[in-house]
């Protein structure tokens, strides 16, 4: 399981925490309590829990997406709301029915935190204003997010398609004649570039189309992040292989030996995992 990615939204002068991990956003419920009773969050969390509609919400909720929520606890906790002498507590609610849409603990980030849909439902009950604001803020973070992916992206296929134009100089100045034509150095181009493909995808271009047939693009519009790292590193590699003189059987097994490494090392950076 990859580690939790920490952020926070400010919504309407507080300041409210957002986890985010294996594409799941869980919100702390108690950054949002702060907003209803700043000195005593748990007792508004406490109380939201009391409510018979609270109880069923989760209860709805836990049914769809926790296939290990125990209904029997559920029942006999259903059945108790609306008592006077009724109190529930997230870590009762998590210990008595196994649920995972809220989650509960102590020390530095500790505090009661839930899926998104629990923590949307939960500011309704606190302020449908502070609902909506929560929403606007948080689609803002998404989108901020969004855009900062799309950047490194382009960035990427940006440097793949500089080093491929460098690729092709080295193409036209080392192995093209003068006087082919313009047909025959096409030829050219295409064998090079399927060099780099057998490295790197272990196919050619052709090859990927077969089997891809209903798949938009070609070959690169569907790499990885990593592949289309490597893939720039190739691309200058081979240009000055080519200048070097070497043909291509020896070219195709030192950049494939080359591609093989480097996709090894990228694959264990955590660095490279962050982009993602």
């Amino acid at each position: 399981m990859s580690k939790a990615k920490r952020t926070s939204i400010e919504v309407q002068g507080g300041t409210v925490t957002v986890l985010s991990q294996n594409q799941q956003d869980i919100f702390c419920l108690t950054d949002i309590a702060k907003f209803k009773n700043p000195d005593h969050p748990d007792d508004v969390i406490r109380n939201w829990l009391r409510s018979r509609s609270t109880v069923e919400f989760l209860g709805v909720w836990e049914r769809l997406n926790n296939p290990g929520f125990n209904p029997v606890e559920f029942d006999g906790i259903r059945m108790q709301t609306g008592l006077n002498s009724f109190v529930l507590t997230p870590k009762q609610w998590i210990e008595k029915t196994g649920a995972i849409g809220i989650t509960s603990s102590a020390g530095r980030y500790g505090g009661t935190y839930a899926h998104k849909d629990i923590a949307f439902e939960f500011a309704s009950w606190v302020s449908v204003e502070f609902k909506l604001y929560l929403i606007k803020e948080f689609q803002r973070l998404k989108d901020d997010e969004n855009d900062r992916l799309k950047l490194d992206w382009n960035l990427q296929r940006t440097l793949a398609k500089i080093n491929d134009r460098i690729h092709t100089n080295a193409i036209k100045e080392t192995l093209i004649p003068p006087s082919v034509t313009k047909a025959q150095a096409s030829a050219v181009y295409a064998s090079e570039a399927d060099l780099r493909n057998v490295a790197l995808f272990g196919q050619t271009a052709k090859q990927w189309r077969d089997a891809h047939a209903d798949a938009g693009g070609n070959i690169r519009d569907h790499a990885t992040l990593e592949q289309l790292v490597v893939l720039t590193n190739l691309e200058s590699l081979n240009s000055v292989l080519i200048r070097q003189g070497l043909l291509q059987p020896e070219r195709l097994a030192t950049l494939n030996g080359i591609a093989i490494t480097q996709m090894r090392t990228l694959l264990a950076a955590s660095s490279v995992k962050r982009l993602k």
